[in-house]
């Protein structure tokens, strides 16, 4: 089971760090992207997103020959793909960007190899890409034509990281490999053992790709009970964040914080995954969603009686009156502005309010075009000097170090309780 050279397609969050874990152990590496920006990046030694410690691996792992990028597949003896799988308008999953991956390695798979799907999908997923590949490559055999004397192995083996911590927990967590056969997993788990030092878990593609939708639809069932409760404080007057901190002092009860909504790439998309193909079975799972998703709603309500009390207070016209949106990113301390829940109540805001809305986001230097001609992207004293209402969207570390006394606003809408 010898890898010599292991191709990784899609260099984003998930596939530069898997990259450059396996180049760190001195394996020769190909990572692929239809980006030309992150190519050229990646090829001077550098990387084009935020996360730490992975600036120094890739570095050292291009500069010692072991990685390169390059924008088409080349011939490995491994491939893994780490592209996106959104889903569609409808909530239903969208594996057109896994089906465009696997018919662009296709022509340089050889007998022996293995591929390894390790894009959140729904179940089945890694089965139907097994079918993409037997389609381009008749001459070769595949796990569900032959079983275990296929010419390619084929297996399903999701990320468990965390953004902000992603090159230490990629290297400690366990791993859940589904194999299409027991030799499919099993040589999925020697490849990961080059860099691994959690445990592999053997298992089937399909209840590995289960388990991945699993884990994040539990978050997210505890993230809507948290959000819920909220909701329900506010109405009745209650310090939601000091409510659960007495609650979690019950040995047995360990309750999320509340948000602004539930962003990134994986809680706020992977539930739909399960709802789409058991529409009927998964009633919380699809309500938690309901929950997470109209949060942002909620806070853009209080962001409008916090300007109503503003005018009403000042005299001034809706037109003079400033608002400051503190955070951008799905999670504190990241640049990540996937499915963020902060960016959609900055947009609505903007959309809304007829005055200049200005964002602080410290972590990227420029808007996403989405927001670029509605809000005006400022540092954290220009914003604190400038606007007349604050909104708390994320609690970065550069948030939760103002002072109290730093915050001269009366009107405040903090959704995550830094400054209560």
């Amino acid at each position: 089971m010898i890898f010599n050279t292991i191709s990784v397609i899609g260099l984003g969050y998930i596939g530069l760090p898997t990259a450059a874990a396996f180049a760190s152990r001195r394996k020769k590496v190909v990572g692929v992207d239809v980006n030309q920006h992150a190519v050229d990046t990646i090829n001077r030694g550098a990387i084009h997103i935020v996360e730490p410690d992975l600036d120094n691996v890739v570095k050292d792992a291009v500069n010692a020959g072991f990685l390169q990028a390059v924008t088409k597949p080349l011939a490995a003896d491994a491939f893994l793909i780490a592209v996106p799988t959104p889903f569609k308008d409808d909530h239903q999953p969208d594996l057109s960007y896994v089906e465009v991956a696997a018919k662009s390695l296709a022509p340089e798979l050889k007998q022996g190899d293995l591929v390894i799907l390790e894009s959140t999908s729904p179940v089945g997923a890694t089965e139907q890409m097994a079918q993409w590949l037997a389609q381009a490559r008749r001459d070769l055999s595949f796990p569900q034509q032959v079983g275990e004397a296929a010419d390619v192995n084929i297996a399903y083996c999701p990320e468990r990281v965390l953004p902000g911590q992603v090159m230490v927990e990629l290297i400690q967590n366990d791993r859940v490999i589904g194999g299409m056969t027991p030799k499919c997993a099993e040589r999925a788990s020697a490849l990961y053992k080059i860099f691994l030092e959690g445990e592999c878990v053997l298992t089937n593609s399909r209840t590995a790709e289960m388990c991945k939708l699993t884990e994040n639809s539990f978050r997210d069932v505890n993230i809507a009970f948290a959000n819920e409760l909220s909701l329900i404080c506010a109405d009745q007057g209650i310090n939601v964040w000091e409510l659960i901190a007495l609650a979690n002092r019950h040995p047995r009860v360990n309750i999320l914080q509340p948000g602004p909504g539930v962003g990134g790439h994986c809680i706020a998309v992977d539930p739909w995954f399960i709802v789409a193909q058991a529409p009927q079975q998964a009633r919380l799972i699809r309500t938690a969603r309901l929950v997470n998703d109209g949060k942002p709603r909620w806070v853009v309500d209080r962001v409008k009686a916090a300007v109503a009390d503003c005018l009403a207070a000042t005299g001034k016209r809706a037109s003079e009156v400033k608002i400051a949106c503190f955070g951008l990113a799905f999670k504190p301390n990241i640049d990540d502005l996937r499915e963020s829940p902060a960016v959609e109540v900055a947009h609505m805001i903007a959309d809304w309010h007829v005055g200049a809305t200005l964002v602080v986001e410290p972590h990227i230097e420029q808007l996403p075009k989405s927001l670029a001609s509605y809000v005006t992207l400022k540092d954290m004293a220009g914003a604190l000097l400038q606007a007349d209402v604050l909104v708390m969207l994320v609690d970065h570390q550069q948030f939760k170090a103002i002072k109290p006394e730093e915050i001269k606003q009366t009107w405040v809408v903090d959704t995550k309780g830094v400054w209560r």
